[in-house]
């Protein structure tokens, strides 16, 4: 006898756009800013392995945010999300990732494959008819999706409105026009959009900004009366995790210097039985008492002079490195790790020195992609998105496997417990490699002679 899986309906919306810078991710905050005013609940997903975003669509919904990718995340993890969001949920909102076709798999692709209706935000600024002709080509790409609409950003007046408005086909409904305000543009900086905890004040203003441009073309009120989208439960939805972190503390390094941290990968280990421990290494000078060590991404090239001055944060680390336990260092957490930093003003730093080799910032060049990390424990996807390099690094372990592109990814280090790489990992894909790395029955390797080596992924 076949059983039925659980399902859920609500309304759902999917933001779009032609390309990245389009205006997604301030219309999104401003959105789901204006309905949290309106006293619904708001859950917001942002597609890709993004993790500034999320930080900013968490201040303006209240509710958390997860990622979600086809690739590195998988089909079953997405629709499990999207059903247990649509459980407690008014309204889902996602945000699209670069253009809506870019890609493999793509924005387009998360759309049609739980047929979530689309709204195309598009940066009018020097063309009207334009506009339209361009929201005609994009409706017509694929026949496998639902256009519910267009948002016209950085609009400038109600002229501007009328030509892109009586230009559109039938079928395609100007939903709303964002008018051009520096105040309601989100503030950026190398690798994106600033940390939503550096700006949060600011943040407030800009989202309360949008919701009243928003809520001036009655936005809110006509994607609530959207026809609602059935979300069912994945088959396996609910998956056995194994317990072999139980009783083991995890040190996560979290600050304005380390914060690139999926939620879902704090989720997974505390299902693995571990309890976390957040810490600073900016501010605070010792190591929590724990068992491993967490550091991940984040921008600690923006403060290499506060992480090399807290000598007493760096000597328990060195101490909790030499007394063989472990520690998985991810992109800036694995440039904290090694002899030096030097940052965009050329300055060198002093760093922990647990791997031998020199980081340096590099302008605005940078290395970004998906992979997968051919760890001895196993596989386990991710990616990377970086703007140094590492010199003077010892031999990897292992390199990335890229998603689309037979060349080595990024290289893969391990001295005695410590693993560390430009990647960014996504604990969920594999989580028994996961529970091996921070256990501590990760296959160890002595330090080695080092020899430079460069790669971009």
């Amino acid at each position: 006898m076949t059983t039925s899986l659980p399902s859920a309906s609500c309304p759902a919306l999917f933001i779009a756009a032609p390309s990245s810078g389009q205006g997604k991710t301030t219309v999104t905050a401003g959105l789901a800013r204006l309905l949290r005013n309106q006293g619904k609940v708001v859950r917001v997903f942002k597609t890709g392995p993004d993790y500034l975003d999320p930080q900013i669509l968490a201040q303006a919904s209240g509710q958390p945010v997860d990622q979600l990718d086809l690739w590195m995340a998988g089909e079953s993890y997405c629709r499990q999300r999207f059903y247990q969001a649509a459980v407690s949920a008014d309204i889902i909102l996602v945000e699209g990732a670069m253009g809506l076709f870019d890609g493999e798999p793509s924005s387009a692709d998360l759309a049609a494959l739980f047929d979530l209706p689309l709204v195309i935000v598009m940066d009018v600024k020097g063309m009207a008819q334009t506009a339209a002709a361009l929201m005609s080509g994009l409706a017509g790409f694929r026949d496998d999706l639902h256009i519910a609409g267009m948002i016209a950003n950085a609009c400038g007046t109600q002229r501007h409105r009328e030509l892109i408005e009586s230009a559109l086909p039938p079928s395609i409904p100007l939903l709303a026009a964002v008018p051009r305000d520096a105040a309601l543009t989100l503030p950026e900086r190398h690798l994106g959009l600033v940390q939503a905890a550096e700006i949060r004040d600011d943040l407030e203003a800009r989202f309360e900004a949008a919701a009243s441009a928003l809520d001036a073309a009655g936005l809110a009120t006509a994607l609530m009366e959207m026809a609602p989208v059935t979300f069912t439960a994945a088959q396996d939805h609910a998956p056995s995790v194994p317990s072999s972190l139980a009783g083991q503390t995890i040190g996560v390094a979290k600050d304005a210097a380390f914060s690139f941290i999926y939620q879902a990968n704090l989720d997974l280990l505390e299902q693995m039985g571990a309890k976390l421990c957040f810490f600073s290494p900016l501010s605070e000078r010792r190591l929590p008492s724990c068992d491993a060590l967490w550091l991940p991404g984040g921008y600690p090239e923006l403060h290499a002079s506060t992480l090399a001055e807290n000598a007493g944060m760096r000597e328990d680390i060195q101490r909790f490195y030499r007394a063989g336990k472990p520690i998985l260092a991810e992109c800036g957490g694995m440039l904290y790790c090694m002899d030096t930093l030097t940052d965009y003003d050329e300055n060198t730093h002093t760093m922990l020195g647990l791997l031998p080799g020199q980081g340096a910032m590099r302008g605005r060049r940078g290395c970004q992609g998906m992979q997968t990390a051919e760890l001895p424990e196993g596989a386990l996807r991710g990616h990377a998105h970086h703007r140094s390099m590492a010199d003077g690094t010892p031999e990897p372990i292992a390199h990335g496997r890229r998603q689309r592109h037979p060349a080595p990814g990024e290289p893969i280090y391990r001295q005695r417990q410590l693993t560390a790489s430009y990647l960014h990992f996504f604990f969920p894909n594999n989580p028994a490699a996961v529970a091996s790395l921070f256990s501590g029955s990760a296959a160890s390797a002595q330090p080695s002679a080092t020899e430079e080596f460069n790669v971009c992924s």
